[in-house]
């Protein structure tokens, strides 16, 4: 026990790890005492702040351009739904990134925002009551917001506005009246429409109202254009978008071709090649019918024939008016060339048997009723067949008229006999092959009035210009540096901070312990006891010189441990007052 007081005398009990910092903090003068604290207080702001920015959301746009009472209303729902938001310079309204298409979605379901007009959504909300009149009205207005919803869609258009004026039905057609519409369009600055945009439009407008023509369509732009006259204008012309599509196709199609042939033999960047083509677009429709006659005998066919033949046999009245001037006539005894009917030739005739007969235009009468003279007479129409052609011929449009092509050769490059680099054109016979390849490629016809010019001329060197920004005016570039530069700066100043001012602080408050002191304390507190092995102040036996020596040369912490452990085999009492001693000091 007394080797035990005597060790723990000579020990100075262990400092508080408060009382040690401020030991240490006491070694500063007062100017290094405030530059310290600052230093401190200024890393600790600088790696809160951008552990926070990190963490903060990316901003989106949610909607632009919103009126005052959509705006309202949508920050309103915004604000119930505990949604963060906020306002941009240009008055957008911002909204995490993660969240755009699921606010978006929640809006519309809510029908927001509204665009500050109102649509069919009127008739959903009917009084009961309510009179005709409101009722129409009601109807057109849901049908004009309708149609500026609808008109808005277009990619140039910012907003719209369509007024309708749709008269009252009459039962007179006189007094009928067509109805109009008038469409305001605000576009987008440094956009404008075509006459097809504009002609959509119109057409969009007139096939949504009932009777409504587009003629009486009218369309205007912020500035007080009248649209729809340009889109007239452009319609009388005749100029039609596909049809200079068409153009430029046929163009591209026969420039392609020349190049393909060209190219293996005078490499990409040796020629140039540009083709105008005239195009006829009329349309032209001709019906023609033709006559020949018949002169042959055998091309001659008979439409239609006609005979007409009659006989009449003229009777001179004679007597006295009676019953005697009524009979018929004696029959003539005189003998006639002509047999009678039913006799023999050579033999007499009987008394019975006709003496004649006349046969002409189908009559037939017995020769002595007949008187003297007979009349007769023949017509026979007949009427040909005449050739007939009837040719209805329509001609296509889109047919080329004629072509203009004009090619530039480079000349050909080679090098002198210093070396020097120079050009030579190309030979005739190789600007002929040329030429000829070029009028196959082409389809050249002289007849149609095609013409073809050839040149061989130097290229001059130009410098290639990207059309691309310069990545010092990329958006996306701009923005990475931007952010690079943010964490470049907060890790330069916590690196500022830390060498320049918190490092020297440390080295001035926890010097290091000079090699002299170290082996001092190492034999002073040596031994092959605990308080050898530990740092304590408890060391006995012979053998404490010669382990101490032998600490001072291994410092490693499982030697120390065997140390111990063989310790406390040797002499169990002497660990066991060594920590009984220990556990007095840290009681008192």
């Amino acid at each position: 026990m007394a080797a035990t007081t005597e060790t723990t005398a000579g020990t100075a009990p262990e400092q508080n790890p408060v009382e040690r910092l401020r030991e240490a903090f006491n070694r500063l003068g007062s100017q290094q005492k405030i530059v310290f604290m600052v230093a401190i207080a200024a890393l600790v702001a600088v790696v809160v702040g951008a552990i926070l920015w990190s963490r903060q959301p990316d901003w989106k746009v949610l909607f632009s351009n919103l009126t005052e009472k959509d705006g309202g209303s949508i920050a309103a729902i915004l604000e119930q739904q505990n949604i963060p938001h906020r306002y941009s310079n240009s008055g957008a309204l911002l909204v995490p990134s993660e969240r755009v298409h699921e606010v978006r979605l929640k809006l519309a379901s809510q029908g927001l925002p509204r665009g500050g007009m109102v649509g069919f959504e009127l008739m959903e909300n009917q009084k009961f009551g309510v009179s005709q009149f409101a009722e129409q009205v009601n109807y057109q207005r849901g049908l004009e917001g309708e149609l500026a919803r609808t008109i808005q869609s277009i990619g140039s258009v910012q907003s719209a506005r369509v007024h309708l004026a749709i008269p009252k039905p009459s039962v007179f057609v006189r007094e009928e009246q067509k109805p109009t519409a008038s469409v305001m369009l605000n576009l987008y600055p440094g956009r404008t429409l075509d006459g097809g945009q504009i002609a959509g439009i119109t057409h969009l407008v007139s096939s949504s109202v009932p009777q409504l023509p587009a003629s009486n369509v009218t369309v205007l732009d912020q500035s007080g254009a009248l649209l729809s006259q340009l889109k007239s204008k452009l319609t009388e012309a005749g100029l039609d978008p596909t049809q200079i599509k068409y153009v430029r196709d046929v163009e591209n199609s026969i420039i392609k071709r020349i190049e393909e042939i060209l190219s293996p033999m005078l490499g990409n960047d040796n020629f140039k090649v540009q083709v105008a083509a005239d195009i006829d677009f009329s349309q032209t429709e001709q019906t023609a019918e033709s006559y020949r006659p018949n002169n042959t005998p055998e091309s001659t066919s008979i439409r239609s024939q006609q005979n007409n033949e009659t006989a009449s046999v003229n009777q001179a009245a004679g007597g006295v008016p009676g019953a005697l001037t009524n009979q018929p006539p004696v029959p003539a005894t005189a003998p006639l060339t002509q047999p009678a009917t039913g006799a023999t030739p050579g033999q007499p005739a009987k008394p019975g048997d006709l003496q004649g007969k006349i046969d002409a235009a189908g009559v037939t009468a017995p020769l002595n009723a007949a008187g003297q003279p007979i009349s007769t007479s023949k017509n026979a129409t007949i009427n040909y067949e005449l050739d007939k052609t009837i040719r209805h011929t329509k001609q296509g449009m889109g047919n080329i008229r004629r072509l203009s092509a004009a090619v530039v050769v480079n000349h050909r490059k080679d090098v002198d006999k210093t070396g020097k680099p120079l050009t030579k054109p190309l030979p005739d016979a190789e600007m002929k092959q040329i030429n000829e390849l070029v009028r196959e490629a082409m389809g050249y016809t002289k007849e149609r009035g095609d013409t073809l010019s050839v040149a061989n001329a130097p290229f001059t060197a130009t410098d290639k210009t990207e059309n691309e920004l310069p990545i010092w005016k990329d958006p996306e570039s701009v923005s990475y540096a931007k952010d690079l530069f943010k964490y470049l700066l907060i890790a330069a100043i916590v690196a500022f901070l830390y060498l320049k001012v918190i490092q020297p602080s440390l080295k001035t408050m926890f010097p290091p312990r000079q090699e002299g002191e170290k082996h001092a304390g190492e034999a002073a507190g040596g031994g092959s006891g605990l308080g050898g092995i530990f740092g304590g102040g408890a060391g006995s036996g012979e053998d404490g010189g010669e382990d101490g020596a032998t600490q001072v040369h291994i410092d490693q912490y499982a030697v120390k441990i065997q140390k111990a452990r063989d310790f406390a085999e040797k002499d169990s009492k002497a660990v066991a007052n060594i920590i009984k001693d220990w556990m007095g000091v840290n009681g008192n």
